[in-house]
């Protein structure tokens, strides 16, 4: 296994403290390998084999535990006395009313419990029902394309790697880890990403919200995958489907939105109005939980290009802790503003910039924000990285690859 230190550095703090660890993330994105990963530390540090319960609630071995009461039973046969346990729970919400037994283990017994599952609004609810201020969330997302050339480097012992070929490879393939783990054509790999899609669909937002018109969700999934880097709201789709002569409210459109964006298959950024310092409610951008998924739904489209490389850069500040907008400053729209502590970021993303016109509407933006946070234009260009006035032009590739932007 390779280590994925990004996040292994993020639970560490928390080992032992008297919190639950509660990792999230689209199905596939490694979730239970970061668990293995945690056991394998734990044995490091002199925990004893038997002080370490490790379920996965995907696997055969515990289908029978499909109740809170019965992974109760489970864990307290196993508890060792007068020593702490570590409880490891993979896929937690497989287990009904999962929330009541972890609560009791607290209160029972002396443990330390990391959890995980592929539901953000399952996880959240029953977290604050039961265990308000005592839980800590990560969340786990695909491979970056600096961790795609890690998995390649261990998988053929090719250390000098092309940034440009490996990105383009990054830029079709996603960062879903298995398809790292050894060499698919595309059109395998396609299949592989399109078969976790169809599980997050069904497991996670399909059962979880009991939805019945499975055709009708499928085409509101295509609509946001189709529209990704492009502003819309739910009064689009509506007005969309009215145009196909299929009726939908936008209750109905906001729904299906909220239960994808929990099983993490799309993401929404809000919109920010920098002049005015505040969120606003209009022309939200929808992205995809990894960019691969586009392409296994879609089909490869080169009018999706821009989009896709949205994608990427959004995937990549929210890896790093940003807190992501996109920008209205004025009349103009900047494709992402990124906030962390006291840290603010600026980027505009484009494809190619072959023309003067495209130049000056991806640099214009950001020059007539007069303050000092870096300012970056990354685009697919790799043979030129002019600078203009302190904003910065990279190749999407070296930007991903940056140690610190800020």
């Amino acid at each position: 296994m390779i280590k994925r230190d990004l996040y292994l550095k993020q639970i560490k703090p928390f080992v032992d403290k008297p919190l639950i660890k509660v990792i999230t993330g689209i199905r596939r994105s490694g979730k239970s390998v970061i668990l293995k990963l945690l056991k394998e530390d734990l044995l490091e540090r002199g925990i004893g084999e038997s002080q370490i319960i490790y379920l996965n609630f995907e696997s055969l071995e515990f289908s029978d535990i499909e109740r809170s009461e019965k992974l109760y039973a489970y864990i307290k046969e196993r508890i060792v006395k007068n020593k702490r346990s570590y409880i490891l729970l993979d896929e937690i919400q497989e287990v009904e009313s999962w929330e009541k037994a972890v609560n009791s283990f607290l209160a029972d017994f002396d443990v330390d419990i990391y959890l995980t599952g592929s539901n953000s609004r399952l996880l959240s609810s029953e977290l604050a029902t039961y265990l308000t201020g005592r839980y800590v969330e990560i969340h786990l997302y695909p491979l970056s394309f600096s961790e795609t050339l890690r998995f390649k480097t261990a998988r053929t012992g090719i250390a000098e790697l092309t940034t440009k070929t490996e990105f383009d490879t990054f830029l079709r393939m996603g960062g879903f880890p298995v398809l790292h783990v050894a060499d698919y054509p595309i059109e395998s790999a396609y299949k592989i990403v399109f078969d976790i899609y169809s599980s997050a669909i069904l497991r996670d937002t399909i059962q979880r919200n009991k939805i019945r018109d499975v055709e009708l969700l499928e085409r509101v999934v295509k609509f946001v995958l189709d529209n990704v880097g492009n502003k819309f709201s739910a009064k689009n789709v509506a007005d969309y489907f009215k145009s196909q002569h299929r009726k939908i409210d936008l209750n109905t459109v906001y729904n299906y939105l909220n239960a994808l964006e929990s099983a993490f298959i799309i993401d929404r950024i809000p919109r920010y109005d920098l002049a005015g310092k505040e969120i606003l409610k209009t022309y939200e951008k929808y992205f995809a939980g990894d960019q691969a998924i586009i392409y296994a739904v879609m089909g490869y489209k080169d009018r999706m290009i821009s989009g896709v490389l949205e994608n990427i850069v959004m995937l990549e500040l929210k890896r790093r802790g940003f807190k992501v907008f996109t920008g209205k400053w004025g009349e103009r729209e900047i494709d992402f503003v990124g906030e962390k502590n006291d840290n603010k970021i600026y980027i505009q993303v484009a494809y190619k910039m072959t023309e003067q016109s495209t130049i000056d509407r991806e640099f214009k933006p950001l020059l007539e924000i007069k303050d000092n946070h870096p300012k970056y234009v990354v685009t697919m260009d790799d043979f030129w990285k002019d600078n203009i006035d302190g904003v910065k032009h990279v190749y999407i590739a070296d930007f991903l690859l940056m140690e610190q932007w800020v």
